[in-house]
């Protein structure tokens, strides 16, 4: 006798709770952003438009841009906070290098004036006057 247990329906569980008949991971279809070339996702981009109201209707070509350019700030944004961890020896990006990256950048410095990121200081900034005068 064979105590082995059949495999679950087609819509049931196995005993690992997954779904039967169902593959893990990455589909592999072919969705908005995959034929965008993007790693944002057009989809839930679009879905975020529509159900923010900021508009009454939503062109099929405005997720795609608005991903593409959320995309490209964070690359650019990662990139720099990356080298700024990376000069101060560092693995891990934190807030200050965050920090340190926008205000560093003119671009990014005017683009996000006015924002505060937590826990991500100041840069370092000592006025003339106040340091030692040589020579007295």
């Amino acid at each position: 006798m064979s105590t082995t247990t059949p495999p679950p329906a087609k819509g049931g569980k196995d005993k690992k709770g997954a779904k039967a008949g169902v593959k893990k991971g990455k589909t592999g279809g072919s969705g908005q952003s995959k034929k965008a070339g993007l790693t944002f996702p057009v989809g839930r981009t679009g879905s975020l438009l529509r159900a923010g109201r900021y508009a009454k209707r939503v062109g099929k070509g405005a997720p795609v841009y608005l991903a593409a350019v959320l995309e490209y700030l964070s690359a650019e944004l990662l990139e720099l906070a990356g080298n700024a961890s990376r000069d101060n020896k560092k693995k891990r990006i934190t807030p200050r290098f965050l920090t340190l990256a926008v205000r560093n950048d003119e671009e990014l410095n005017k683009l996000l004036s006015g924002v505060t990121i937590a826990s991500g200081g100041v840069l370092p900034n000592i006025q003339q006057v106040l340091l030692k005068k040589k020579g007295k």
